[in-house]
């Protein structure tokens, strides 16, 4: 939070966060944010899911983190494209619902050449 503080305190007027799937985490930064003052838009980074093992190995490179319950079920989908496919749609628009609802300025689509899976969660969401 002090480097946020600091970027902020340098001139950042708005932020876009590295890509979650854990609404309460981003929820808890935007309070402690706004609790030490700083006001600045906070975007949530949104990450559609293709594929799973490279889901898996570009969050092990960045430290982002796949909550245990979703490894568990993409692992149980094993080589079934289709069924991470739709899981992740469901998964991830669920995400981008409860951002919106609870106030995220927008959403900030992580989408590595894959504009199909963000046109379809934007179309999901209806806007």
């Amino acid at each position: 939070m002090a480097n946020f503080r600091r970027k902020v305190a340098a001139g950042a007027d708005t932020a876009i966060t590295q890509f979650f799937f854990n609404a309460d985490a981003y929820e808890h930064f935007v309070a402690e944010a706004r609790a030490q003052g700083v006001a600045i838009p906070v975007i949530p980074g949104i990450m559609p899911i293709a594929s799973f093992s490279k889901l898996a190995r570009f969050a092990d490179t960045c430290g982002a983190d796949i909550p245990r319950w979703m490894r568990k079920k993409f692992e149980g989908y094993g080589d079934d494209a289709e069924s991470i496919r739709a899981f992740g749609l469901d998964v991830v628009t669920e995400l981008c619902q409860r951002l919106l609802a609870a106030g995220a300025p927008g959403l900030h689509f992580y989408t590595l050449n894959q504009a199909g899976l963000t046109t379809e969660i934007v179309k999901r969401l209806g806007i």
